[in-house]
């Protein structure tokens, strides 16, 4: 896969971008964790590597696919959606700049599409029309693509976690939902690609095997991952509410 030049570049300058707004908001007595700052880096350094690592030196054609757009779509976009970028931009822009991302965030069409299930969607639809539709075999290997993966990622992650402010934020069930049900498509064309290939494609049963398994259990890893983040919200929201209510009748009793 031919990587164009500005990818790579246009992801380190948007990390520098992040870390230069990230101490402007610590110069001004404002909080704003460190780790924030390295899990931008990390997602962006994830996103560079799915260009830029020469996998097929290591992997055969499909795997080394495989392993790029594993890299692009699923693992880069938790670390980056983590770091809450909007909310970073929310505190730093100017005025004008802040109103008309705020306009963005809760438009009518950015609420449809970070809708959960909506955004999964998205992704995962994406993904069984990539490996399952008799699209053009040079798809495969277009930068462009594992790009579009990547955008596609960002969406699903960033609805199901919501962690930076949205229009209206779904319940723990909603997204625990969604997370069930598109783990369960990526399962179902994990195992697909075990037998078949993508349409128009010939590669190897070694191959293919070995990256059905790779999109199996890498789909699997990031899928506990994402579980994980649910819950400890989850936890923290039970936490609150308990220390309210407990707060509220301690109030009525004194």
């Amino acid at each position: 896969m031919t990587t164009p030049a500005p990818l790579p570049v246009l992801a380190v300058l948007c990390c520098v971008l992040y870390t230069v707004c990230a101490a402007r908001l610590r110069r001004r007595g404002d909080r704003w964790p460190v780790r924030r700052d390295a899990g931008f880096w990390l997602g962006g350094g994830l996103l560079v590597a799915a260009f830029a690592v020469p996998w097929e030196a290591w992997l055969a054609p499909f795997t080394a696919h495989m392993a790029a757009h594993l890299t692009a779509g699923m693992v880069a976009p938790i670390p980056l959606v983590l770091a809450r970028p909007v909310t970073l931009a929310l505190r730093t822009l100017p005025p004008p700049g802040r109103r008309a991302l705020v306009r963005i965030t809760r438009s009518r069409p950015v609420a449809a599409l970070v809708l959960p299930p909506v955004a999964a969607a998205v992704d995962i639809g994406g993904l069984w029309l990539l490996y399952r539709a008799p699209v053009p075999s040079a798809w495969h290997h277009s930068p462009l693509l594992t790009l579009h993966l990547f955008a596609a990622g960002v969406l699903f992650t960033f609805a199901l976690l919501a962690v930076d402010p949205i229009r209206h934020r779904p319940g723990t069930a909603v997204r625990g939902g969604t997370l069930l049900a598109a783990a369960a498509g990526h399962a179902v064309l994990a195992r697909s690609l075990w037998a078949t290939g993508p349409p128009g494609t010939a590669h190897t049963p070694a191959d293919l095997h070995s990256a059905a398994q790779l999109m199996y259990y890498g789909g699997d890893a990031v899928e506990v991952a994402l579980a994980l983040v649910l819950a400890s919200q989850w936890y923290r929201a039970q936490g609150r509410s308990f220390r309210a209510h407990r707060g509220t009748r301690q109030a009525a009793t004194a």
